[in-house]
């Protein structure tokens, strides 16, 4: 299947990765804020960085006067960034004033995200957390000493729970608290923690544990609702089942791969002088080459998974695979 985004969310990717005036995709040299937040190995990352306009006296009072990222993800993640950036740019705030932007103030300028693609948003704000914390290093502020904890220390210290993603047992505590997650699945959608091998969610200490701690023993699992039984003697009615989104023809699924890929991943591509060449499609296996400045690249591999492969899956189906050739 293919994600539904807002009108909103679509075109802010396209205009980034089509490099539109006014966007914000690249990197600040020397910034007065740095940090990254995600995982290359396992989904999307992010690299976030600020300039400020300094205040001659009072650091606490610098302004963020620009905002850039660089994003290795999904079309929501990307637009997640931009969204990121335009809240902050536009608020003219401080570092410290810009830790007030949420994940969720981020979904609402994107017009809502789904439910599944929430961590992009997340993604975004640790990752501020992240460059104002290495802002506050470089001006000599005490964060503590002003009364802000930003969990730096959560990714460096505690158990790692989620190996895959790298994120500790303090980390995923704050965020089940923070963020209201009740179950297994609200987890992995809102900081990717157990979605990929999974086997951090029943062992002992996993994330089931960690929610039954936060919430009660049975707190973060599924809601049970009451079901009122027929009388006795009427007759049974089956449920009707969901209706189920009608199957791509050989030729449409080609089409929308081919779209995709022209209208996504192929500027993404040539932004590094790279471009991808569609040797063939079988069913739900596309063969392709990279080329260009992409074919002897020593990322190649993760370029065609993370973002030929994973651009496919949210556009078009996400049981595709990509096959190099």
């Amino acid at each position: 299947m293919a994600w539904e985004y807002s009108e909103k969310t679509k075109q802010l990717f396209m205009d980034a990765v089509h490099g539109k005036p006014g966007t914000h995709l690249g990197e600040i040299e020397n910034p007065d804020g740095f940090g990254e937040h995600g995982s290359l190995a396992c989904g999307d990352a992010m690299r976030f960085t600020f300039r400020v306009q300094r205040h001659p006296t009072d650091p606490t009072q610098d302004v963020i006067v620009a905002a850039r990222y660089l994003t290795f993800g999904c079309t929501s993640a990307i637009a997640a960034s931009e969204a990121l950036c335009s809240l902050i740019e536009r608020g003219r705030y401080t570092p410290i004033q810009a830790l007030q932007v949420q994940n969720k103030d981020i979904v609402d300028f994107l017009g809502g995200l789904p439910r599944q693609k929430i961590h992009c948003s997340v993604m975004g704000a640790e990752a501020l957390e992240s460059a104002v914390f290495n802002w506050a290093q470089q001006r000599g502020v005490d964060l503590e000493r002003l009364g802000i904890d930003i969990h730096r220390e959560e990714q460096q210290e505690g158990r790692i729970v989620c190996k895959c993603f790298s994120l500790s047992e303090p980390y995923i505590r704050r965020k089940i608290r923070e963020l209201n997650l009740r179950t297994i699945p609200d987890i992995t959608n809102a900081i990717k923690a157990g979605g990929a091998c999974m086997a951090c969610h029943h062992v002992p200490g996993g994330l089931q544990d960690l929610l039954d701690e936060a919430w009660g023993k049975g707190g973060g699992g599924p809601v049970l609702t009451q079901i009122t039984l027929p009388a006795a003697g009427a007759p049974l009615v089956p449920a009707t089942p969901p209706a189920e989104k009608p199957l791509l023809s050989s030729y449409q699924l080609s089409k929308k791969i081919e779209q995709a890929v022209e209208q996504y991943v192929r500027p993404m591509l040539r932004q590094d002088g790279g471009d991808l060449e569609i040797v063939d499609i079988k069913e739900l296996l596309v063969y392709c080459t990279l080329s260009g400045a992409c074919k002897s690249c020593a990322g190649a591999n993760q370029t065609l998974r993370m973002l030929v492969e994973q651009t496919l899956k949210e556009m078009v189906d996400e049981r595709i695979r990509v096959v190099q050739v």
